[in-house]
């Protein structure tokens, strides 16, 4: 998409604000290549062939890691001491080692002999190859399917939420949905399921709220989803949560099973599940790291930030996460076109003004991200249950979304954050979107700010404010400004929060075979 520069914004200020954004974010990154954590190691041994869970439902690459934690450690990897077991036991399938790991019938050791630890590292290697070759051409039968079918001709992607718990449920919705008009389907997930260290194994039909993410449930979905792409004549896209203690684990089942979007917001899981920050940002750097090799594009979580921040005070505050999503997903690897970053229309609507301060913020985000699918998501805040008032604030939505260019909008519905929607909610949300973007889909061609007016001057003061935010953050560090409440009002010291007892500091014989793949395409 080309975006026309309308807010006249200083080309000095914004080179500004990536110089900070990259100096506030390059002491977490070191963080992150310094670090290790157990779910990059289970993510490891996954792409290394480990398959199925006990029979308590907990998956073998969790008994298999645990294993090697207690017996040799973390800091070294699993890799080494895992392909030198197999090696020394004559077990040849890694999901058999972490069966017998698991009874206690195999002991883990990081070899002493440097012929030993070369031979664990080359059999290591060509087994996490393999996974990565897997995703390799997952992403090149995606391209396939794409020139067949092709993609939708208008921009923004409509972008529908379904999830019933019950993936067999969720298929035929998910399908009506793209028959309505929709070109991605987010499958929410289960309602804390970013809290559990172990991603479930299996077809699920018991999830609240949203439908537990699974290798299988991602496999039928996207099956599901191919055939009406072919029924249709354009690819359907899905979209998952790549997020929460099993952030690397999910994003590697995403790539094997060919998902094109999942959210992966660098502090969202901070933030807004206590998982701690050590442990988020090693996690999503390796999450990253796999989803540029899918070809997958991310979608980041700032609008979570204005539902408990208010959104006008804040709006500075999405800005400056923007950009630091920005540079961690550049170091990871990622394009341009694969970062749908997040933004959203929460301001108070009886607030004067109102929807002029929402077009400056999402016109601001357009122009500062020409080249990303930004992902525009509708209001929730204000929803109070006047489904014709909602209707209309989705309206005023979906006409922002159209004036400003957007890559994905997020369909809005009139019960949103009241009840769960039911299926005539989303048609009727469907009517809205697609009333407002065949009469002006294209307006964004036409639409221009007044020179030295309100919208202008309102995107100029929140860069100026990211900015100083940026400055500050430089001198004090993110970590602590993640520790002070800076992002939606929440504070996450770097020493609290869940999962940070499975982070570890890498010793100098550190070895990732995964991450040595990843980074030698690059």
């Amino acid at each position: 998409m080309t975006v026309a520069r309308k807010l006249d914004l200083d080309p000095r200020v914004v080179r500004k604000a990536r110089r900070l954004a990259a100096r506030a974010g390059r002491p977490v990154v070191d963080l992150a290549r310094s670090h290790t954590t157990v779910s990059v190691e289970r993510a490891v041994l996954r792409l290394a062939g480990v398959r199925g869970a006990d029979p308590d439902g907990i998956p073998w690459v969790n008994r298999l890691v645990d294993a090697v934690r207690e017996d040799a450690g973390l800091g070294h990897g699993v890799a080494v001491p895992v392909f030198h077991a197999m090696r020394s036991t004559g077990v040849d399938d890694v999901t058999v080692l972490a069966q017998k790991a698991a009874a206690g019938a195999v002991r883990f050791v990081v070899p002493p002999k440097k012929a030993e630890a070369l031979a664990a590292r080359r059999a290591a290697r060509r087994a996490a190859n393999d996974g990565v070759r897997v995703i390799d051409r997952r992403r090149a039968e995606r391209e396939r399917l794409i020139r067949r079918h092709g993609d939708p001709e208008q921009r923004p992607w409509i972008y529908l939420i379904v999830a019933t718990g019950d993936i067999h449920e969720d298929i035929p919705q998910a399908q009506a949905a793209a028959r309505a008009g929709a070109d991605v389907i987010a499958v929410i997930r289960s309602t804390g399921q970013s809290l559990l260290d172990y991603v479930p194994e299996g077809a699920t039909r018991e999830g609240f709220a949203g439908t537990y993410a699974t290798q299988e449930n991602f496999r039928l979905m996207r099956a599901a989803l191919d055939e009406t792409s072919k029924e249709l004549g354009r690819y359907v896209r899905l979209t998952n949560y790549a997020s929460g203690l099993c952030m690397p684990e999910i994003a590697a089942l995403a790539g094997l099973e060919r998902l094109d979007m999942m959210l992966n917001d660098s502090m969202y899981g901070i933030l807004f599940r206590d998982i701690n920050p050590i442990r988020t940002f090693v996690d999503q750097r390796f999450s990253r790291q796999v989803h540029a090799r899918a070809g997958i594009i991310i979608n980041t979580g700032e609008d979570n930030y204005l539902t408990t921040a208010d959104a006008v005070e804040a709006a500075h505050t999405v800005t400056v996460s923007q950009l630091l999503n920005e540079f961690f997903a550049h170091e990871a690897g990622l394009a341009d076109w694969q970062l749908g970053l997040g933004h959203a229309f929460e301001i108070n609507p009886d607030l004067p003004d109102s929807f002029r301060l929402e077009l400056a913020h999402a016109l601001l985000a357009r122009e500062l991200f020409p080249d990303a699918p930004l992902k525009w998501m509708p209001p929730t805040k204000h929803m109070t249950g006047d489904v014709f008032r909602g209707n209309l604030l989705d309206g005023f939505f979906n006409l922002a979304g159209a004036l400003t260019g957007q890559g994905i909008l997020l369909v809005g519905m009139m019960t949103e954050a009241v009840v769960t929607p039911w299926l005539s909610d989303r048609d009727i949300a469907l009517q809205n979107v697609r009333y407002v973007l065949t009469g002006a889909g294209r307006l964004h061609e036409d639409f221009v700010p007044a020179p030295g007016g309100f919208i202008q001057q309102r995107a100029h003061q929140v860069l100026a404010e990211a900015v100083d935010l940026l400055e500050r953050m430089v001198d004090d560090t993110l970590l602590n400004a993640i520790a002070d409440g800076t992002f939606g009002i929440m504070k996450r010291p770097a020493d609290r929060g869940r999962g940070l007892d499975g982070v570890a500091k890498h010793d100098e014989d550190y070895y990732n075979p995964v991450t040595e793949a990843l980074e030698a395409a690059r």
